[in-house]
């Protein structure tokens, strides 16, 4: 039985959903339910964050296209952005380092392709993915750059599984011809790089391979196949019922009515490797300005 439409898309962030949650991919993506509720509390100062963090990645987006950053700085006009922006001048602005490249290279080197969006088809479906930065060092290297505006950096280990750090890679390697005259980039040229803004000093690099490349196909596949096997009451609930407090669907699920701190969130992530929950204040980066 084929449980999902056939112009569905999958994204790292319906995927992630589905291994965080089946009930949750069910509920937001193939019922399309609606559900008036918060992630977590405070629930003003979290849509702030988010906001801001959107703002922040015009910011960049405009700044790589080339318009000036004193123009730019005074759009950074409250304490977050203004931070952020100032430890992305100091610490990012100038690619070559972030990138690790020797300081031969200069930034006219290397192609930008900021807030570019890739597709591929994969196991009868679409995979889509929408990237901060592909900057390119033609003949050489292709990297990924995510930037993130959390109050935490993540541990190593809760990235190397979250599903953005597989899915970028493994669609820029499947489909990202398109920035390379048409042929296809190797996946061991591929670099994964994630840039916090709150932490400026504490990049995490994620080189890719052919191996990883081929495991992730297994995988990606090997999820939409389990999707697409379930019935419409075979979408299980989490058994790990800390992941409810920060889903708009706990009271739907009769997993609790209060959102969690989000305060008491980064606790957890800093303290509990296996919990793969997260207030996502980037996920607007996804979204088309």
């Amino acid at each position: 039985m084929r449980n999902l439409p056939d112009d569905f898309h999958f994204s790292q962030g319906s995927l992630q959903d589905y291994v965080d949650c089946q009930r949750r991919f069910q509920l937001r993506y193939l019922m399309k339910l609606a559900w008036p509720a918060v992630d977590a509390e405070p629930a003003v100062e979290n849509e702030r964050r988010m906001q801001m963090g959107g703002v922040f990645h015009q910011l960049i987006h405009q700044h790589l296209l080339g318009l000036p950053e004193e123009q730019l700085s005074r759009i950074a006009n409250n304490e977050h952005l203004e931070r952020w922006w100032v430890n992305y001048l100091g610490y990012a602005a100038d690619l070559a380092p972030l990138l690790g490249l020797a300081d031969s290279h200069r930034r006219s080197d290397i192609q930008l392709h900021p807030e570019v969006s890739l597709s591929a088809p994969l196991a009868g479906f679409r995979l889509v993915a929408k990237y901060d930065l592909v900057a390119i060092l033609p003949g050489q290297r292709v990297y990924i750059i995510d930037w993130k505006t959390s109050r935490k950096p993540p541990a190593r280990q809760w990235l190397d599984r979250r599903m953005q750090t597989h899915v970028y890679p493994f669609l820029l390697a499947a489909a990202g011809g398109h920035f390379n005259a048409g042929v296809l980039f190797e996946p061991g040229h591929i670099e994964m790089i994630y840039w916090f803004a709150e932490h400026p000093d504490e990049v995490q690099r994620f080189p890719y391979s052919l191996e990883k490349y081929q495991e992730d196909d297994h995988t990606l596949k090997s999820l939409i196949s389990g999707i697409q096997s379930l019935g419409e009451t075979g979408f299980a609930l989490t058994s790990d019922h800390r992941r409810c407090q920060y889903c708009i669907y706990r009271s739907y699920c009769d997993r609790g009515v209060q959102a969690g701190s989000s305060d008491d969130l980064e606790t957890d992530l800093d303290g509990i490797d296996d919990l793969e929950i997260v207030i996502d204040f980037d996920h607007i980066a996804e979204i088309e300005f």
